[in-house]
């Protein structure tokens, strides 16, 4: 049981941090920690870093100016006897050898002029690593705005670099990363349809140096930690920087505001990687943890204590194929869900947390789960998207059917590509919690198979397949196929796509037919126009019984369409943007007749040059309801009633480049039998460089024929990073659907990458609403330690 002083002393103020920060700098692997300025300051150089000088002469491989001719560069291959030391300063004589890549055109605000800050890219390698050595040259380096400093962070407000690579070259995959001047390191898996998954944490190091002539990165990541292609010429490369003073991104290729990095089809091409390693190709990660809880106010059982083991282990079959086992898994480390208010009949659709789950999920994506056509330039928009259809979701796994938790005994992975296919299978065994009240136990099976096709394309197919040990239930399948068909060179250099797919499932509670799901739309998400059209139909057995579907029974036809003009040489306006999406839902059992009617009109919104935006939305709705809705307790609203009504929306962000910024928004109009009033207000406060402060409020007066209700929502994010590699993160939440006081304290020390240590506290109250008082309703510590060794 954890006592109250222990709870207040795992809190702490800001001054309280620092003094910890302070005390575990050191140990950070080498990288600076830097003093904590007064709010709004940056830092001043303090170090003179040493780079290979500015080229004097673009060099050929970046001297093209034409977006369509690929952009080359080489990587140089380390002597025996040559080695980098990573601290940020490129001062090894291998980074003279590299001919960098440079000559960067702006894609806003001048679209297609030259960067007015020069920045340079160099790739070397030894036969185990990558390393990277960018300058950016800065003639105000004094100027520079930062403030994130942990892992993983947003940088919404920061100068930084962000660069992808496509180690397969296919132009529908990469890894992406991002570094700002503080040393903030950041990954993600992109894939095709303009997916991406941030949540995925490589083994990878870098330091960054400020200078008085801008700020250097170095970088290295050892080649086990990516999939490639060891027979194709080049690996596709590009980069993104942004200058945030002046709110101006620059790009090496795909400057056409159509394009941009995320859209590997446009990159440029990294040559010279040739005979290298990635080990044996295997790595082993076990892990300790050892946690105590309680639940008070649930069953009022004992508190407990436990210590467990397990392991994930990772073997590269061949460079582009990838194996990962994991035994006695625990998630102790995963951060809680951010709550929803739902006023809605459906579910809510919620992120996956966990890091097995993570690691490769892209490569289990379908085509119904949209992610937009990529391109669009940040104002002009993407696919109008169906309903949520997700054939298969992790986060089904380790729940039974009465979502009471499972613990998972263990699993196996395999991801990557083969030939011209992408490959995902997965197999995860949950165990038995009949004992203690809980679930039978599962088996879980999934494979997908993709066919790469032309540049941007594929063709695939996805199996499912849930089993219960014991109790009789049948097994639950899906089975389904897709398809993309995309360009990025239509009409010359604009986007185009279209998808379809078709899904079914099995039917265990043996109703006639009526268990499929299938959709198509084409989309052309382009900057200054963007239009789509789809149609998709869920009829109502379809259960995907390892997938999400928000609602199913229904035909439904959207389309979409928006531009958004530039207004030319303004001192302070960016942009424009009008447009609306329409979403039409269709009942296929009653010839048709109309479910629900959404359009979302844009009549005005604005971009300024500040990152400022502000805009005004018009929504009118019809709802017909087939069975009764139970809105709030006691607020029923009654089947086959028909309601048609109109909201409006205003909605705004003040600028991130300052140390306080603010996204208010308010809503209003006619709501069902009556009306509603929506206000929402998130609050960002940047105290010093690694201090952040985030608050949310959301809050709903609901008055209706059948009775009134209010509800409120808050949450607080308060994260101090003491340096790039410790951290300490708090979330408490309240909403008064659920009436419960969440709070989880996260603390991550990165030893080095690949080994953690984790220290993760939650306590739940309950908001009793007839004393008044909060009651405790279950309490958690675990603390993780997370171990890498690779072969």
């Amino acid at each position: 049981m954890l006592s109250v002083g222990f709870v207040k002393r795992l809190t702490c103020g800001a001054a309280a941090c620092a003094t910890f920060g302070a005390l575990w700098g050191p140990v950070a692997q080498g990288q600076e920690a830097p003093a904590a300025p007064s709010a709004g300051q940056v830092l001043t150089p303090v170090i003179r870093g040493v780079a290979p000088p500015a080229v004097a002469e673009v060099p050929d491989g970046s001297a093209s100016i034409s977006p369509a001719e690929r952009r080359t560069m080489a990587a140089v291959r380390m002597n025996a006897d040559e080695s980098i030391r990573l601290d940020g300063r490129l001062d090894e004589d291998v980074w003279m050898r590299a001919v960098p890549a440079t000559n960067f055109r702006q894609r806003d605000p001048d679209n297609g002029e030259p960067a007015t800050e020069q920045t340079e890219v160099r790739f070397v390698y030894d036969d185990d690593k990558l390393y990277m050595g960018v300058t950016l040259f800065d003639s105000e380096p004094d100027q520079l705005i930062y403030y994130q400093m942990g892992r993983d962070g947003n940088l919404p407000a920061d100068d930084k670099l962000q660069w992808a690579i496509d180690t397969f070259n296919d132009g529908q995959s990469a890894y992406w990363w991002e570094m700002n001047p503080l040393g903030s390191m950041a990954d993600a898996l992109r894939g095709a349809n303009n997916s991406n998954n941030r949540r995925w944490d490589g083994i990878w190091d870098a330091r960054t140096t400020r200078s008085d002539i801008g700020w250097t990165i170095e970088m290295e990541v050892p080649f086990r930690t990516m999939n490639f292609n060891p027979d194709t010429d080049g690996w596709g490369v590009n980069f993104q920087r942004t200058i945030a003073r002046k709110n101006e991104t620059n790009l090496w290729m795909g400057w056409p505001r159509n394009q941009g990095l995320n859209r590997m089809s446009n990159a440029g091409l990294l040559t010279g990687i040739e005979g290298v390693s990635q080990g044996r190709g295997l790595d082993i990660k076990p892990y300790l943890v050892g946690t105590t809880e309680s639940f008070p106010g649930r069953d009022n059982t004992p508190s407990h204590t436990e210590a467990q083991v397990g392991a994930d282990l990772f073997y590269n079959i061949t460079p582009s194929l990838r194996t990962n086992l994991t035994v006695n898994t625990d998630f102790a480390q995963a951060q809680v869900d951010s709550r929803q208010t739902n006023l809605t009949r459906f579910s809510l659709l919620f992120p996956e947390q966990r890091d097995f789950f993570l690691d490769g999920s892209l490569f289990f994506s379908f085509a119904s789960e949209g992610g937009g056509g990529g391109g669009g330039g940040g104002f002009g928009g993407g696919g109008s998207g169906g309903e949520t259809l997700i054939p298969f979701q992790s986060r089904r796994i380790g729940l039974g059917e009465d979502n009471t938790p499972q613990r998972i005994n263990f699993g196996g992975k395999l991801t990557g590509q083969a030939g011209a296919f992408d490959v995902g299978v997965l197999q995860v065994q949950t165990g038995d919690e009949t004992s203690d009240g809980g679930s039978l136990g599962e088996d879980f099976t999934v494979v997908r198979l993709k066919r790469r096709m032309f540049r941007e394309s594929f063709i695939g197919g996805m199996y499912t397949l849930r089993q219960t040990r014991g109790g009789g239930l049948d097994d639950r399948q899906t089975v389904g196929v897709d398809m993309r068909l995309a360009t990025s060179n239509f009409r010359g250099s604009s986007n185009l796509n279209a998808t379809g797919y078709f899904l079914r499932t099995s039917n265990p509670l043996d109703t006639v037919g009526r268990n499929a799901a299938f959709g198509a739309e084409v989309a052309y998400p382009n900057d200054f126009l963007s239009l789509s059209a789809g149609y998709q139909e869920i009829q109502e057995n379809y259960q995907a019984a390892v997938g999400f579907a928000r609602r199913t029974g229904f035909r439904l036809l959207s389309q979409q369409i928006s531009v958004a003009p530039r207004p030319s040489q303004h001192p302070w306006i960016r942009a424009f943007r009008f447009g609306a999406d329409a979403k039409v839902y269709l009942d296929p059992d009653d010839n048709n007749r109309l479910l629900t009617r959404e359009i979302d009109i844009t009549a005005f919104q604005m971009f300024t040059h500040n990152q400022e935006s502000i805009d005004f939305h018009v929504l009118p709705t019809y709802e017909r309801l087939q069975r009764d809705f139970e809105i709030e307790d006691g607020v029923v609203l009654p089947a086959f009633s028909d309601y048609s009504f109109t909201r409006y929306r205003v909605q705004g962000r003040t600028s991130n480049r300052n140390p306080i910024s603010v996204q208010p928004q308010v809503e209003w109009g006619e709501f069902f039998s009556g009306d509603r009033l929506q206000l929402s207000t998130t609050l960002n406060y940047r105290a010093a460089p690694g201090h952040f402060y985030e608050f949310t409020h959301e809050w709903n007066r609901v008055s209706l024929a059948e009775g009134d209700f209010t509800t409120t929502l808050y949450r607080a994010e308060l994260e101090t990073q003491f340096n790039p590699r410790v951290s300490l993160f708090n979330t408490v939440q309240y909403d008064t659907q659920s009436a419960i006081v969440g709070w989880q304290a996260r603390f991550r020390w990165i030893v080095r990458p690949g080994n953690d240590f984790y220290f993760v506290y939650i306590n739940n109250w309950l908001d009793d609403p007839v004393t008044g008082n909060l009651y405790t309703l279950d309490r958690r510590l675990s603390s993780k330690i997370l171990y890498t060794h690779r072969f």
